[in-house]
């Protein structure tokens, strides 16, 4: 459990500095050099994912509290909203008129999701943690941005599309792959 809950610290950690800590960034930034910072934030990152699936796939499941019946099929469903909200964050999209931050949003979802289709410890600790950090960068960017100034440009309908098909894509493409890299299989005999 050590390495799960050291990982989820650190990225939230890494993470939350720029918002939370822009001096001490800041500070560490003009001391290394800009290269060596963006090398050095990359390296927190990476290191703080492996041990979040390090960890994860060390633990022993405990369960904590028992997920409802229909979690797991609403995981499901929330899955593609919170992959299309992350896969449109940095670029134009018709969202942004009605949420401010979507990648942080969508990363919600995906933790609120699982938590609603898993009851046990290590959820708990990975999906809880990630959803406690992307509630406080909410609130720490849209504190330090200011008021909320809607974008002026918007995706076309096409584009639009081609966001949607590319959710569409990566949501198969992570459910065939979530048993190899959560070590769950979502349907199937091995199947929660």
């Amino acid at each position: 459990m050590t390495l799960l809950i050291a990982g989820v610290f650190l990225w939230s950690i890494v993470h939350l500095m720029k918002s939370v800590t822009p001096g001490l960034r800041g500070s560490i930034q003009g001391a290394i050099g800009e290269g060596p910072h963006k090398g050095l934030v990359a390296l927190l990152i990476l290191t703080s994912v492996g041990l979040m699936i390090f960890g994860w796939r060390s633990v022993p499941a405990e369960f904590v509290y028992d997920a409802p019946n229909w979690g797991r099929h609403l995981n499901m469903l929330l899955m593609v909203f919170a992959l299309y909200l992350i896969g449109v964050a940095q670029g134009k999209s018709r969202i942004k008129q009605w949420i401010r931050h979507p990648m942080l949003t969508g990363v919600l979802i995906w933790c609120a999701g699982h938590l609603l289709a898993n009851g046990d410890n290590k959820s708990l600790i990975l999906f809880g943690g990630l959803g406690l950090w992307a509630l406080i960068s909410i609130f720490t960017v849209s504190r330090n941005e200011g008021p909320w100034v809607k974008p002026s440009e918007v995706a076309t309908p096409g584009r639009e599309m081609i966001s949607i098909v590319i959710a569409l894509v990566l949501y198969t493409v992570l459910f065939g792959a979530h048993r190899f890299i959560a070590g769950v299989a979502l349907v199937g005999p091995h199947a929660p």
